[in-house]
């Protein structure tokens, strides 16, 4: 399955733009393999982001907001999500990827 992480490259908001820094960061300083869909340059993709977010996720007034990840079309989280399963160690898990062996065995 392909990561996917929809930002939005022209947000005007700070905490955005670090939050989406924090995700591609991390992703490609761990290289896992991840493709960035921009919202604001593909309304498709925007549109098919805000349809595939579970009920339970999106906000009570309003569109969800960039970063939303997913594995292929499977919804894995949004920021808050992606920092929790980090600081547990889970973002394999999180991510739908299969662990990573230890080199050292």
């Amino acid at each position: 399955m392909v990561i996917r992480v929809f930002i939005a490259s022209s947000s005007g908001s700070v905490a955005v733009k670090k939050r989406q820094q924090a995700i591609v960061g991390f992703l490609e300083a761990n290289r896992i393999s991840f493709e960035e869909v921009d919202i604001t340059m593909l309304e498709d993709q925007r549109l098919w982001m805000y349809q595939n977010i579970p009920e339970q996720k999106r906000p009570e007034k309003g569109n969800p907001l960039p970063p939303q990840i997913f594995s292929g079309d499977d919804y894995c989280g949004d920021y808050e999500d992606f920092f929790q399963s980090k600081e547990t160690n889970t973002v394999f898990s999180f991510l739908r990827l299969p662990p990573v062996k230890d080199s050292e065995s």
